[in-house]
């Protein structure tokens, strides 16, 4: 028996509703609009522009702007301290439902403060960005107990369309109304926005509370799902495909800055790197589920991962014309998007059957992959910096090829292992 069936057999025994409850539709492609509520806020109203834009209309300079929105980003690496709590006392489904509607509340009262600096509506802001999170550990609680490997591709794929596509969607919506209505209006159409899509919760696939008997017995469950999933030898390269530097899309908030030197005007940038842009990642993430789930995750995954950083060869090497950019604008967006529908396929290989603490599981493997985000803008600025334009497209060329690359050949090599849960 090879390492992940030893896994799937052990965690089969934590999660026995598996074997049990009959079937029921799953409906995967539902994931690209329950993950809306977090999209919204996150992609949207904190990093999408829509903050940073109203904090500039209240005179706010850059480095206050900066200041919050990182504040206000923050859950979005935290967030697996309180994730777990989604696994316990109600389905996560209604998990979802009440941190989506909460989330949207909150964002409203905040819109409703005269101040956008003031420490209660800074306050409001971090709790909705807390609450929103509490969607994405749900859902992947959720698409962790889905039943076929089929099913978990569909959804991984939906699941990052929606966060891009209603990200970039919510963004043109506030900022198109931010000049034409009230702050209070545009609170009430950040509620819609974030609180109504959470009543997509109300036809997810119904997962039973799983019975475990004492408190005893459910923190014995518990500690053998993440045994199952961390303390193996397997869990190493898993680890490391959320840790490389490859399909991070850290390019997609720098390139903006080197457009100039393409000859592009601020209008075609705003475009591209705004609702078209979040609609080119969109339709990647979409058609990751076209990849044959005989295939496995990470070998899709880092193969998409190698394309999205070739790419940018298109910004390295091509003519300094406007033609240039958006072709590789285009190609790295698209792949990007690609790259990240299958990124959440290896998250939930790596999680395996999600059990009793799937969300938190989930939260804390989808959380690494944060990390080399970070670093790659880091980086990828440093390269801007040293060698110019081009050298910012190079870096993430090199790196995303070189990282990528070698863990397709470890995975490759090892040969295929199966999805117990499929």
């Amino acid at each position: 028996m090879n390492e992940i069936e030893a896994v799937g057999a052990e965690a089969a025994l934590t999660a026995p509703h598996h074997t049990t409850t009959p079937a029921r539709p799953e409906r995967p492609w539902l994931f690209g609009f329950l993950i809306a509520p977090s999209a919204v806020v996150a992609n949207g109203v904190v990093q999408g522009g829509v903050l940073a834009f109203l904090l500039s209309r209240q005179g706010i300079g850059s480095g206050a702007q900066s200041a919050l929105i990182s504040l206000i980003a923050l859950p979005t690496m935290l967030y697996f301290l309180w994730s777990p709590i989604t696994d316990f006392f109600v389905r996560r489904r209604t998990w979802l439902l009440s941190g989506g509607v909460l989330a949207g509340l909150l964002m409203a009262l905040a819109f409703h403060q005269p101040s956008l600096t003031a420490k209660g509506t800074k306050l409001l802001l971090f709790l909705s960005a807390c609450l929103s999170q509490l969607v994405v550990s749900s859902c992947g609680g959720m698409m962790g107990a889905l039943h076929s490997e089929r099913s978990k591709r569909v959804a991984s794929g939906f699941y990052q369309a929606g966060s891009l596509g209603f990200g970039a969607l919510s963004v043109s919506i506030l900022l198109w109304l931010s000049s034409r209505v009230s702050h209070n209006t545009l609170g009430l159409v950040a509620f819609a926005l974030i609180a109504l899509p959470s009543l997509f919760a109300f036809a997810a696939p119904r997962q039973d509370t799983i019975a475990t008997g004492s408190f005893a017995a459910t923190m014995r469950n518990i500690w053998q799902e993440f045994q199952a999933t961390f303390f193996r030898w397997e869990a190493i390269p898993y680890t490391l495909c959320m840790l490389f530097p490859m399909a991070t899309g850290a390019a997609i908030s720098l390139i903006p800055g080197v457009a100039a030197s393409y000859g592009l005007s601020g209008d075609s940038v705003a475009w591209m790197n705004g609702l078209v842009g979040g609609l080119l990642m969109a339709a990647g993430s979409i058609a990751a589920p076209l990849v044959p789930a005989r295939i496995p995750a990470p070998v899709a995954y880092l193969s998409a991962g190698v394309v999205n950083a070739l790419t940018l060869t298109v910004l390295w090497f091509g003519p300094m014309r406007p033609s240039t950019y958006l072709l590789g604008a285009t190609l790295y967006l698209l792949t990007v998007g690609f790259a990240y529908g299958l990124f959440t396929a290896v998250v939930l290989e790596f999680l395996g059957v999600s059990g009793k603490s799937g969300s938190g599981r989930y939260s804390i493997i989808n959380s690494l992959g944060n990390i080399p985000v970070l670093y790659m803008i880091r980086l990828d600025g440093w390269g801007g910096d040293h060698f110019g334009p081009r050298g910012l497209s190079a870096t993430e060329c090199v790196l995303g090829t070189v990282g990528g690359g070698l863990l397709l050949a470890y995975f490759l090599l090892r040969g295929k292992k199966r999805d117990p849960v499929s």
